[in-house]
């Protein structure tokens, strides 16, 4: 480990760790003790670091805004308003590393769960009716929810489970998935937000869900979804973000170049990284230009920016945007690590 970190920290033109580490932001720390230390969850500065964070903000002021019964804001299915709303609440709560045990946290997932599942499996973002029609279901709003949800603890659920079923059927096409032109329109990405064409977005969040499930509990079908999840993510040079557009738009969605936290449905350049990286990948060749783009972005004390940091839009700012951020240099960090500790790889997956 100490090697790789070597390695890794070598890219850097500074030392961020003192400051990721330090106690008084223990949500990062907490992170920072697991990713890049490499640290169990039963470690003892571990467990006092998650603890904390479960008692301090931004974690807090989310619970605290959440209702008895689960939900937050209004009851429903949740995705209004952004992003306030229970689905945003739970995924920026997971980003966070709260603990999936903290009764309030399950209350919230077996609310959304109860809520937001459609008849064909996958998440829908049809808020206040409990089952709403399949046609509401993306790639984005999927694999951010079925993320959250394993990340908290419930790969076992059976709901969980027809939800990762559907995501992998809907990204390679095989198995039981209808399609419909409201929202996700068929294999390989295709969403009706992006005319119909592969959606870049949903692709990095359908990816880091389906990443999430352990390399020994991955199904065949998981494994063929993942991989053409790489192949598309790796099929342009992520830096330059050339996926297909839509409506008429010829160069990339600005929003792929503000590195920031949380991430909603908009993702960036770091967060295709962090899916091809946690897919298996990280030493696929394809993300070498990648990399290089990402080390130029830090400062000159090895950190980087928040550039889009939802400020004014959730219960708390987690961060102001415009100084050095701990949550993106967190995630740059890790995504380099990710490069360093990984295999060469002629093919991704391969």
């Amino acid at each position: 480990m100490l090697d790789d970190m070597a390695t890794w920290q070598a890219r850097l033109n500074g030392d961020p760790m003192p400051w990721l580490l330090e106690p008084a932001e223990p949500a990062v720390r907490h992170r920072a003790l697991r990713e890049l230390l490499d640290k169990p969850a039963d470690d003892v500065e571990v467990v006092a670091a998650r603890a904390a964070a479960m008692a301090s903000d931004p974690i807090a002021s989310i619970l605290r805004a959440q209702d008895g019964e689960g939900w937050w804001v209004k009851p429903g299915g949740g995705y209004s308003p952004k992003y306030t709303g229970t689905v945003w609440s739970l995924i920026f709560l997971d980003q966070l590393g709260a603990d999936g045990a903290d009764p309030r946290i399950r209350a919230g997932c077996e609310y959304l769960l109860a809520h937001t599942q459609s008849s064909s499996g996958g998440f829908g973002w049809s808020g206040g009716v409990a089952m709403p029609a399949p046609s509401t279901v993306a790639h984005c709003l999927n694999g951010n929810l079925l993320r959250a949800f394993i990340g908290f603890g419930w790969l076992d659920d059976d709901r969980v489970q027809a939800s990762l079923a559907w995501q992998s059927a809907a990204i390679t096409g095989e198995g039981e998935v209808h399609w419909y032109r409201s929202a996700t329109s068929g294999p390989g990405f295709e969403c009706a937000v992006n005319e119909h064409l592969p959606c870049g977005w949903g692709a990095a969040k359908a990816v880091l869900a389906l990443a999430r499930v352990p390399p020994a509990r991955r199904t065949l079908p998981i494994t063929r979804a993942l991989t053409a999840g790489v192949d598309f993510l790796l099929s342009v040079d992520p830096a330059t973000a050339r996926y297909p557009m839509g409506w008429g738009n010829t160069k990339p969605n600005g929003s792929w170049f503000k590195l920031g936290f949380p991430s909603g449905y908009v993702a960036d350049v770091l967060q295709v990284m962090e899916a091809v990286g946690e897919a298996g990948a990280a030493g696929d060749p394809r993300m070498t230009h990648a990399v290089e783009w990402l080390v130029e972005q830090q400062d000159a004390d090895g950190r980087w920016r928040n550039r889009y940091p939802y400020t004014g839009k959730m219960h708390i700012d987690i961060d102001r945007g415009g100084g050095p951020s701990r949550w993106v240099t967190l995630r740059a960090c890790r995504v380099l690590k990710m490069g360093a500790e990984a295999a060469p790889v002629r093919r991704a997956l391969g």
